[in-house]
C-alpha cells in the first residue's frame, strides 16, 4: 500500500500530516496490513530529520504562489509551479501511489493535477473556515472531503463531507509538572491543592508566519509581563537570535529575569510540557494552532494576521471564539494597554478560565488523524482491489 500526502511545506500543513502518517502506521500494524509505504510531496520537507524519523519519503516538487499583491516573483512562480505540475506527472507515474491525501496549499496543486489526470483516489483536508484555492479546485473530483470548522462545510458537497477536525500530534498532548518545572526552570509553590507553578505560566507562540509583530509587542511590555506572569515564548528559529539580543538587554537589570524562557522552536517534549505549564496560551490563529490549543483545554487569546489568504485567520479566530474558547484581539488592536488588559483580566477570574478551559475541550477532536487515517487505508485498499 503505498499512500502519498501533500500539502504546502508549513508547519500548518506538514505536522497535520504527520500525525495522519503516524495513524496510518499504527492501524496497519493493528490490522496486520503490509507495511505502507508512506510519501510526502512537496516543494519543501519543512523537517529533514521528521521525515527521516518517520520513513516517509520526500518528493520535492517546486510550486509557487499566487500573490494577491505585486511582487516580482509573481514572474517566475508560474514558471516554477508548470515545472512542478511536469515532474509531478513523471514522479506520480513511477510512485503510482494508491491514494493522495491533500492537506491544500499552493504547493499541493501540481500533485493534483496528477492525481486527476492519472485517476488516483483523492482525499482532501480543510483545514480552515474558509477552503483555500487547492481545495476549492479539487473538491470536483475528490472521493471525499475532511473538514475541521462547521463553517466550511458550505462550501463542499455535503454527502463527500465530514467534520473530523484537525489533526494533532498526540506526541504534543501531555506532559507533567515535573516535567514542565525541569525543562524550563520554572518557579512553583505548594497550595490547597498541591504543588503549582507561581506564578502563573503564559505560553507564547510565534508561529512561522507573522511571528515578529507579536514578538514586538512581547518585547516592549517584557517587564510587566514578568511582573506577574512567567513567560515561555516560541518567537520563530528565524527571529531567534534578534530577539534574544534585545530581550537581554531589556532585562538586563531586571530581578525578573529568570521568569523569562525564550526559544526559537520547542520540540515535541517541550511543546507539550510548555502547554501542560501554561495558564494561558498566545497564538495568531491558524487552524494547527487552534486545534493544538483545543487539545491542551487551554483559554487563549488569538492575534489573527489580518492579510492572510482567504482572510482565513479572522474567520478561524472568531468561530472558535464563539464557542467561549478564546477572545479576540484583531492585529490593529494589539497595542500593550489591549494585550495587558485582556491578559490580566483572564487570568484574575478563575471562573471565566474554567469556562473557556471547557469550551475549548469541547471543541477539540482527538480523534481527527485517527478517523481520517483509517478513511485513507479503507479508501487505499479498495483501489489497490
Amino acid at each position: 500500500m503505498k499512500i502519498l500526502l501533500a500539502g504546502g511545506g508549513t508547519g500548518g500543513h506538514f505536522y497535520p500530516l504527520i500525525a495522519v502518517a503516524r495513524e496510518i502506521v499504527k492501524i496497519s500494524r493493528q490490522k496486520r496490513l503490509v507495511e505502507p509505504k508512506i510519501i510526502f510531496a512537496s516543494d519543501t520537507p519543512y523537517d529533514d530529520k521528521l521525515l527521516f524519523e518517520e520513513n516517509i519519503k520526500f518528493l520535492k516538487l517546486p510550486a509557487g504562489k499566487l500573490r494577491r499583491y505585486f511582487s516580482l516573483l509573481n514572474f517566475i512562480d508560474p514558471v516554477k509551479t508548470l515545472l512542478g505540475v511536469f515532474l509531478a506527472f513523471i514522479k506520480i507515474y513511477f510512485e503510482m501511489p494508491d491514494i493522495v491525501f491533500s492537506k491544500g496549499g499552493y504547493a499541493s496543486m501540481p500533485v493534483l493535477l496528477a492525481a486527476r489526470f492519472f485517476k488516483i483516489p483523492l482525499i482532501i483536508h480543510e483545514s480552515d473556515s474558509v477552503p483555500g484555492r487547492a481545495n476549492s479546485f479539487a473538491k470536483k473530483f475528490a472521493e471525499k472531503i475532511a473538514i475541521s470548522f462547521a463553517e466550511s462545510a458550505e462550501y463542499f458537497l455535503k454527502s463527500k463531507t465530514a467534520r473530523t477536525g484537525n489533526p494533532v500530534r498526540k506526541t504534543v498532548i501531555g506532559g507533567n509538572f515535573n516535567e514542565s518545572k525541569e525543562i524550563f526552570n520554572l518557579s512553583s509553590s505548594v497550595s490547597e491543592k498541591g504543588d503549582e507553578f507561581s506564578p502563573p505560566v503564559v505560553l507564547i507562540i510565534g508561529s512561522s508566519q507573522g511571528a515578529r509583530k507579536i514578538n514586538e509587542l512581547v518585547l516592549e511590555i517584557l517587564p510587566d509581563l514578568l511582573g506577574k506572569y512567567q513567560i515561555i515564548h516560541q518567537c520563530g528559529v528565524k527571529n531567534f537570535e534578534e530577539t534574544k539580543k534585545i530581550s537581554e538587554t531589556i532585562l538586563k537589570d531586571s530581578d525578573k529575569k529568570d521568569r523569562y524562557h525564550l526559544f526559537g522552536f520547542l520540540d515535541e517534549a517541550q511543546y507539550r510540557n510548555a502547554s501542560f505549564a501554561a495558564s494561558l496560551i498566545v497564538s495568531r490563529a491558524s487552524a494547527g494552532a487552534i486545534f493544538e490549543i483545543a487539545s491542551w483545554s487551554k483559554p487563549s487569546i488569538l492575534a489573527p494576521i489580518t492579510d492572510s489568504a482567504q482572510n482565513h485567520q479572522r474567520e478561524n479566530a472568531w468561530n472558535y471564539a464563539r464557542t467561549g474558547a478564546a477572545e479576540v484581539i484583531e492585529e490593529t488592536n494589539l497595542t500593550p494597554h489591549i494585550f495587558l488588559s485582556e491578559l490580566n483580566n483572564i487570568l484574575t477570574n478563575k471562573e471565566k478560565m474554567k469556562k473557556m478551559a471547557e469550551a475549548a475541550k469541547n471543541f477539540s477532536r482527538p480523534d481527527a488523524a485517527e478517523k481520517i487515517a483509517e478513511e485513507i487505508i479503507n479508501l487505499a485498499l479498495k483501489h489497490a482491489d
